[in-house]
């Protein structure tokens, strides 16, 4: 059956087009699917009814559907734990077992030694990684503490944020349901499960800086949403609570008269000392930072003096138990240093600002840096600063002396990946975790040893991969001396079925040098293969190498998975951020469009096999994408995406991302904005590709009414034959999901993309020729 016929069969569902028309800065603004926008009229809901019916009946004949969403479940499954949290006598840590709908908090008892059960140790001296290590844990106190599928069987509530007490005793959750991310909080005795407080509400993932006794602690909560109609997702306070009262008797300690979009995070040193409050308006980059010496006034009113204020520059407080006045704290910044480095200054000299600071660390030409833990424990002659960067979007961890500011070790990683999830000690300590992972290498969490300078794999998560048996996939090996040049060796060795990552550099139409990971089933372009290309280009974020069990999925299948560091990110530091954001953000476009040429140049791909896939703000990349170059394309997913620029900021979280994007409000960002937008510039007659929609109904950020409005213009103008399909799913959002709902989003999008392409399902001998 062709897709001629198809389309006869399965028309588009009706979608008027309305004489709408706003004029904004004398610019004359059409708006036909407006009334798109509300999902409540009945008009709305009888088309999004007949949308989800032709969405049903393509899904029903997507070749190789079935092996797809298997090969992701296999891929995905197998035990997975994160870094863990370690407070008085306890460790807490997330574990997710293949089966497991979601991650469940598992609780175990903390000796005072460490471990170390194999000798395949990486230390500072050494290249290899494997042995087990960490706090000495007794396998019989290990239990499970939270289940989000206990508490709701359905799999659509969602374990958002946590955070035990210093002492360990007791544990402050925030879990919501649906994909809003709108959490309640609640507080539960860790030795009986028991809640003893809560829930409080109006919270979102909000950090929580608990006092010393578990008595109370400093949150961030919204206003009462009656006090600001329409405005219930902002005006967000630091506040106290003493935990068994009530949540109305909180004070407010810091967030008023301040911008609404204003967010806002907390923490507490581990003695109780120093309480420290960031805050940025919506996602910029620029943070105020304060620092409150909690013995000088009372706990509820205390005296916050600023560290930074009014920069545009990203700053982080590192402060330790047992810091004075006098003694020295840290900070994470790029301020005067587009790259970051570390400086330390004292509290009573806070008032002096940048002139009192003396820098630790420097700014390093060829890395960004992007993680700092503070090791204090006393066994260590001075604090040392375990510090991550990223060069050339690959992962470094380096050892540094806070005291003497010099370099202490490189610590060598398991390959060439990505580093993240860093914790340590609340009380301080020489040990810190950190996960890794690559493109074929699960997360894995790794645990340093100040004292020895060792790394070694964390011991419940080699137990969690002993009991798994043997992996499918192997860790990458090191990265070559001097890093990947343009179509460079490659950097990681094949997984079981292949799989070998590359790194290139290639120009982007400006001739600024942009960096691509290529992963495909021999590193090498032997023939050109159906291409998945993806980026992101955003917000400061790295596209780094992290595994995904799509990418194994389609590679396996005999494709090239294409993974682009765009302007916008974060892979250079705060310059290349800047250049991919508010007036600039054509070069994010510009640079994918480059990428997609450089796999035809080089030979990995050829014209008509290339299918692209973005998400959120990668959503924007390919609704950009599609609409600038709709030839360039086989096929399209374009998922939680923003596409009406010139009404973004009037719903979901889009007042917070002014900062990035610019505001339709500006008559200088307006033309920008209008001038991209990916729902105003699709064009009646235009053979678009392939394209699937995708939105959840539950999402609180990007709000579905930019995929549906997108997704009636496109079926207006087409003259294409891919089909144009929206795909909305309940009872989730944004963010996490149920891991079979997820297995099956990922299977379906591969599926429709690969149908489009060429690439036969995993398990197939041969693929159909594109749709």
């Amino acid at each position: 059956m062709t897709t001629d016929a198809r389309r006869t069969r399965r028309p588009y569902p009706h979608a008027e087009r309305q004489d709408v028309v706003q004029e904004l800065h004398g610019v004359r603004v059409a708006d036909p699917y407006r009334w798109l926008e509300n999902a409540e009229t009945a008009e709305t809901r009888r088309w999004s009814a007949e949308q989800e019916a032709l969405y049903a009946a393509e899904r029903a004949a997507l070749p190789g559907r079935e092996q797809w969403e298997a090969a992701v479940a296999a891929l995905g499954a197998g035990t997975r734990v994160r870094s863990p949290k370690v407070r008085g006598g306890r460790v807490f840590w997330l574990r997710q077992e293949a089966g497991q709908e979601h991650p469940v908090l598992v609780v175990a008892d903390a000796g005072t030694g460490t471990t170390a059960s194999t000798s395949a140790s990486a230390s500072t001296s050494g290249s290899t990684s494997g042995s087990t290590s960490g706090s000495t844990l007794s396998s019989s106190s290990e239990r499970v503490l939270l289940d989000p599928s206990a508490l709701d069987p359905s799999g659509r509530t969602v374990l958002d944020a946590w955070e035990p007490s210093a002492e360990g005793d007791l544990l402050a959750y925030q879990v919501s349901r649906d994909g809003t991310e709108d959490s309640l909080l609640r507080v539960i005795d860790v030795a009986t499960g028991e809640v003893v407080d809560g829930p409080l509400d109006r919270v979102r993932k909000s950090s929580v800086g608990w006092l010393p006794g578990g008595g109370a602690f400093y949150y961030v909560r919204r206003l009462d949403p009656r006090l600001n109609p329409g405005e219930e997702r902002y005006h967000r306070r630091v506040c106290l609570h003493r935990v068994g009262t009530s949540p109305d008797a909180d004070a407010v300690v810091f967030g008023e008269g301040r911008d609404r979009t204003q967010f806002y995070s907390v923490s507490v040193t581990g003695d109780g000392r120093w309480l420290g409050i960031t805050a940025t308006l919506g996602t910029g980059r620029g943070t105020d930072l304060y620092l409150a010496d909690l013995t000088a006034a009372p706990l509820d009113r205390p005296v916050l003096r600023p560290v930074q204020e009014g920069r545009e520059a990203a700053t982080r407080l590192h402060a330790v138990p047992g810091t004075g006045p006098a003694d020295p704290v840290w900070l994470r910044t790029d301020r005067h240093a587009a790259r970051g480095r570390i400086v330390a200054c004292r509290p009573d000299e806070l008032h002096l600002g940048p002139d009192a600071w003396h820098e630790v660390v420097p700014e390093r030409p060829d890395a960004v840096l992007t993680h700092l833990v503070v090791l204090s424990g006393p066994e260590l002659k001075n604090p040392l600063g375990l510090a991550a960067w990223t060069r050339d979007t690959v992962a470094e961890v380096t050892l540094h002396d806070l005291v003497e500011g010099r370099r202490v070790a490189t610590v060598p990683l398991p390959g060439t990946g990505a580093v993240g999830d860093f914790s340590a000690a609340a009380s301080g300590g020489h040990e810190a975790w950190f996960a890794y992972t690559d493109f074929v290498t699960p997360v894995r969490v790794l645990h340093f040893d100040a004292r020895t300078r060792r790394l070694t794999r964390w011991e419940r998560d080699a137990a969690a991969a002993a009991a798994d048996g043997p992996t499918t996939s192997g860790p990458a090996v090191g990265r070559p001396a001097g890093g990947p040049a343009a179509d460079g060796p490659a950097v990681g060795r094949p997984a079981a079925g292949g799989a070998v990552t590359r790194q290139v550099a290639f120009p982007s139409r400006d001739g600024t040098t942009v960096r691509m990971f290529v992963i495909s089933p021999g590193g090498q372009p032997d023939r050109p293969r159906p291409a998945l290309l993806t980026g992101y280009g955003g917000f400061g974020r790295t596209m780094s190498p992290r595994y995904r069990a799509q990418v194994l999925a389609w590679v396996r299948a005999g494709g090239v998975f294409a993974w682009a560091g765009l302007r916008g990110g974060g892979e250079e530091g705060e310059a290349w951020h800047r250049a991919g954001s508010g007036e600039h953000k054509q070069n994010t476009f510009d640079d994918f469009a480059a990428a997609a040429d450089r796999l035809i140049e080089a030979g990995w791909t050829e014209p008509g096999r290339i299918a692209i896939m973005g998400g959120s703000n990668g959503g924007l990349l390919v609704g950009a994408a599609l609409t600038q170059e709709p030839g360039k394309y086989a096929a399209v997913v374009c998922s939680s995406p923003l596409l009406d620029m010139v009404r973004y900021e009037l719903s979901g979280l889009g007042p917070s991302w002014t900062p990035e994007y610019g505001s339709a409000q500006d008559p200088a960002r307006l033309p920008v904005l209008f001038g991209y937008s990916p729902y105003h510039r699709v064009t009646p007659g235009t053979a678009y590709p392939a394209v699937l929609l995708t939105a959840a109904d539950g999402d609180t950020r990007t709000d579905p009414l930019h995929a549906r409005k997108m997704c009636a213009a496109l079926q207006h103008a087409t003259s294409g034959a891919g089909p144009i399909l929206l795909r909305l799913e309940h009872g989730v959002g944004h963010g996490d999901r149920a891991a079979s709902r997820a297995a099956a989003l990922q299977a379906e999008c591969l599926a429709f993309l690969a149908s489009h392409v060429g690439l036969p399902a995993p398990g197939s001998t041969a693929g159909a020729p594109p749709r």
